[in-house]
């Protein structure tokens, strides 16, 4: 691709004044912003950074919408954009600039426009120096570190869609952190402790076979529970006998008993192992495996001591040590059983120290669902209440629920068994076109791919705090707004690509050469408007911590893509035009390429 770019580019942006997060050599859009403020500031007699804090991104025929009643001018708003109107002069940047009552419109020039992005894009793409693509990414996290932690399954359960969302989400926050200059380290913190742990051994014991915890540890130790959990539900003595012996059980892994945390850890390996394996399927990475195991007793002790000197802790009627937090109006919070046992929010609180202590992070995000937001909001009001200043730095990203998240048949069922029956329907999908079928390398791998895309666009298509339904037949589809067509998409752009090589026509080195002047179509301008506004959906999607709005930037791309292929067609033109517009398609490949990467998606070539 190419070595180098129009000598204009860069020095453009030299000829404004800097304005801190304003960033015209990884945003061509800034640069155009300032073009913009320059000529409001003199004008309304305002500095230029405040005239750029007033600038919108337009709707319809206007690139920028000026609102000069948020200036807060003495006078009448009408008379002062007329002002800026009659004392505007088109320049290489903006060429023109149209009054509404109180509003004035600009308008990019477009061989401007064009040139600039393409040539950024090439650039932040092939010639960082991280040998990374880097488009869209800013520095604004440099220096500072953020722990995220997400997923986080109970061990000896199914890997259900509640984790689920809390995986995609948490692997979009940490791509996203990566992507503005931050230290990211995530932390799968697992559910591996607590009674419920003492019912999976008392289980086994009744229950398990070694043969089976080999074959498919998560769902035999599952099945286990299930079983017991059905047994204590019994009337009588017979019921109360599970509950004492899981107890018993799980005092005996606090109290540090050789052969209960053999057991404990045997379980933990097996289910690990399994759900390494769904991550990577799912093309997600943790830096640390963590869970509540790993929280020392001394930590937790040392957090109940401390809280207690600071006269926090109260002893309820059953002995039990709580904190009572109704001046907040969140209720109570036990910390510790009469018998001395560790609770998840004494372990949170501890683990949260722990943390702090070793990473020194700026901020801590717990992606966890909305169901526990009561939970959450006692953690961090215990830490915050413990005088330590970093509490007021830990966030938590809630989202809401999936409901009938089920085979396509009805039965409620894993994880691993939604992604494979996705697979199977994209197989069959693709076997429709034998043509195509024949030129993919590895059709099998390919479908579990799409199938994933269809599971994970699903998800984040909406924003995270709303419930939402799955549908299979929604998801599945190659039309609308899904994650197989976001994948045909840039499928697609990659064909044209081949098929341009094939014809003989590739980008030149020096793509300086390259006319973008002859992208004149109004598809291919406003391909190159969306392409340009990629690093302002990242730096929203870092303010807002909503992967919908990366997913809605993606499929208007997409469809803005697809409408320009009849106008826009490459093969068959005169090879300068052909050039053209062969280049805008690998930009526009490139970019949707690094959106879906955002979202932890694997962009596939062919299908």
């Amino acid at each position: 691709m190419a070595a180098t770019t129009s000598n204009g580019v860069q020095s453009a942006y030299s000829a404004y004044p800097a304005i801190p997060g304003v960033e015209p050599q990884i945003c061509a859009l800034d640069a155009f912003r300032l073009a913009v403020a320059s000529k409001l500031a003199a004008p309304l007699g305002i500095p230029i950074e405040k005239a750029y804090e007033g600038i919108d991104i337009g709707k319809k025929e206007a690139d920028f919408t000026v609102a000069i009643p948020r200036f807060r001018l003495s006078g009448k708003p009408d008379e002062w954009a007329k002002k800026v109107v009659d004392a505007f002069q088109p320049d290489d940047m903006v060429e023109s600039a149209v009054q509404d009552k109180a509003f004035v419109s600009f308008m990019m020039r477009t061989p401007t426009l064009v040139r600039k992005v393409l040539d950024q894009i090439n650039d932040l793409t092939y010639h960082t120096p991280s040998k990374k693509a880097e488009y869209g990414c800013n520095h604004s996290g440099k220096g500072k570190k953020v722990i995220i932690e997400y997923s986080s399954p109970n061990i000896a359960k199914e890997f259900h869609a509640g984790h689920l969302r809390s995986t995609i989400i948490g692997a979009f926050l940490s791509n996203v952190h990566r992507a503005t200059g931050w230290d990211v380290t995530t932390i799968n913190y697992l559910g591996d402790w607590g009674k419920q742990f003492g019912m999976v051994a008392v289980g086994f014991d009744r229950y398990g076979s070694e043969e089976a915890l080999k074959t498919d540890a998560i769902h035999h130790l599952y099945d286990v529970y299930v079983k017991i959990n059905r047994d204590g539900e019994k009337e009588g003595e017979e019921g109360k006998a599970v509950h004492d012996a899981a107890r018993e059980f799980f005092k005996r892994m606090e109290d540090g008993d050789e052969a209960a945390v053999k057991q404990w850890k045997r379980f933990r390996d097996f289910s690990l192992e399994r759900y390494k394996q769904s991550y990577e399927r799912l093309n997600i990475e943790f830096d640390v495996y963590g869970g509540e195991s790993t929280v020392s007793q001394k930590a937790m002790q040392d957090a109940v001591e401390k809280m207690q000197t600071m006269g926090l802790v109260e002893t309820g009627e059953d002995g039990a040590k709580l904190v009572k937090l109704d001046k907040w109006k969140l209720g109570s919070t036990i910390l510790q059983k009469k018998d001395g046992t560790s609770l998840y929010i004494t372990r949170d609180i501890a683990g949260a120290i722990e943390r702090y202590d070793k990473y020194h992070f700026d901020k801590m995000i717990y992606v966890v669902a909305s169901q526990q937001d009561l939970h959450l909001a006692q953690f961090f009001k215990v830490l915050d209440l413990m005088g330590l200043p970093w509490a007021k730095t830990l966030e938590h990203v809630n989202f809401g629920m999936v409901a009938g998240m089920s085979s396509r048949k009805g039965t409620a069922v894993s994880l691993d068994h939604i992604l494979n029956e996705a697979g199977e329907v994209m197989h069959e999908q693709m076997r429709k076109n034998e043509a195509k079928y024949a030129n993919v390398e590895n059709p099998e791998k390919t479908a579990d791919e799409i199938g994933m895309s269809a599971v994970k666009i699903q998800d984040m298509a909406a924003k995270r705090i709303n419930n939402y339904t799955f549908n299979w037949s929604r998801m599945l589809s190659f039309e609308g707004d899904t994650g197989p067509y976001l994948q045909y998409a840039h499928a697609r752009l990659c064909s044209v690509q081949r098929r341009a090589a094939d014809a003989g026509l590739t980008i030149p080195t020096d793509v300086s050469t390259v006319k973008t002047e002859l992208l004149v179509e109004a598809g291919a301008r406003a391909i190159v408007a969306l392409l340009a506004a990629y690093p302002d959906v990242v730096r929203t999607a870092l303010k807002t911590y909503e992967p919908s709005g990366v997913v809605t930037y993606l499929f208007k791309l997409s469809h803005a893509i697809s409408g320009a292929w009849e106008t826009l067609v490459v093969l068959g033109q005169e090879k300068e035009l052909a050039l053209a517009r062969l280049w805008l398609f690998v930009c526009a490949r490139d970019v949707l390429g690094t959106g879906l990467r955002l979202l932890s998606l694997r962009p596939l070539e062919k299908m």
